[in-house]
């Protein structure tokens, strides 16, 4: 138990601890982010952001800067009352056709049916690797904190602090990672009633528009990697050697902690309901990467 507090108190320090080299952290949306399109979209009430969506368009924001390695997390609260055929995402992404992206997608339901919550990540231009659970919460009534914590041994996908996935660096059996790419954060409300909503069976009903985001809280605690820097300077400026320490890449920090992964666990058990890794239709050959990444850390 000792051992146990040592290690979550190691967490803490070094995350309030963390004014370390090339780190940014503010929780305001101007100094961070920008918007991407549809300006006519967006609406500024004090520290609340509000996206829009409507028959005409969908609104997405994006990060004046790129990171590679660290934390990022947004504060949203999803549409309400029927929001079938509409998706809220918020993700990271490079750039180009070989590029990374690590994704939240929000699927719109139905009232009354549970939120559904996608999760999908991009490795050198390949996805398939979509995981969906159903949210145990309402995530229309409050703000609840979605997070990407990135390091060169792991991807883990947070709600509220608790992870719900966790992709494992498996290069040693020949998986690629995601690690020599800077990656802008993203997010963006659209109508996606082809697919989102029980695969497509339910349309948007646009009696309800305008169908509306809200966000605040917006942090991240990454590596800034200037775009006038190359990709592999960047890597080398955002990794830890014997001279410099990141936060992100602790040794507390390179895997989950008994009490994070008994709440892995008891998401996976409890609110899963689709895992590439169980889909032998598309995959009859398990992928590699499925061997590791279970509720295991």
């Amino acid at each position: 138990m000792a051992i146990l507090a040592s290690k979550m108190f190691a967490f803490v320090g070094f995350f309030v601890g963390s004014m370390l080299l090339g780190l940014a952290n503010s929780a305001m949306f101007n100094e961070l982010f920008q918007p991407s399109w549809a300006l006519d979209h967006f609406a500024y009430e004090g520290e609340l952001l509000k996206l829009k969506l409507d028959n005409y368009s969908g609104a997405g924001f994006s990060s004046k800067n790129k990171y590679m390695f660290g934390k990022v997390t947004i504060q949203i609260k999803l549409i309400e009352g029927d929001s079938a055929g509409t998706v809220t995402a918020f993700y990271m992404s490079s750039d180009g056709p070989n590029h990374n992206e690590f994704d939240f997608e929000f699927l719109g339901n139905t009232s009354g049916e549970p939120y559904s919550i996608q999760t999908n990540l991009y490795v050198n231009g390949v996805g398939n690797r979509e995981q969906r659970l159903n949210l145990w919460f309402d995530p229309t009534k409050e703000f609840h904190s979605y997070s990407i914590f990135w390091n060169q041994r792991r991807v883990v996908f947070m709600v509220d602090e608790t992870p719900i996935r966790v992709h494992t660096n498996m290069e040693q059996r020949g998986v690629p990672f995601p690690k020599d790419q800077a990656m802008g954060v993203y997010s963006s409300i659209w109508n996606a009633d082809d697919w989102a909503t029980q695969g497509g069976r339910v349309k948007t009903d646009w009696s309800h528009a305008p169908f509306v985001a809200t966000y605040k809280g917006f942090e991240i605690n990454a590596c800034e990697c200037p775009v006038s820097i190359p990709a592999d300077d960047n890597a080398k400026k955002c990794s830890g050697n014997a001279e410099k320490r990141f936060w992100w890449d602790e040794p507390t920090l390179s895997e989950l902690n008994l009490h994070q992964s008994h709440q892995l666990m008891w998401v996976r058990a409890n609110h899963m309901v689709y895992d590439y890794c169980a889909d032998t239709s598309r995959f009859p050959v398990m992928p590699v990467e499925c061997e590791h990444h279970s509720h295991r850390h």
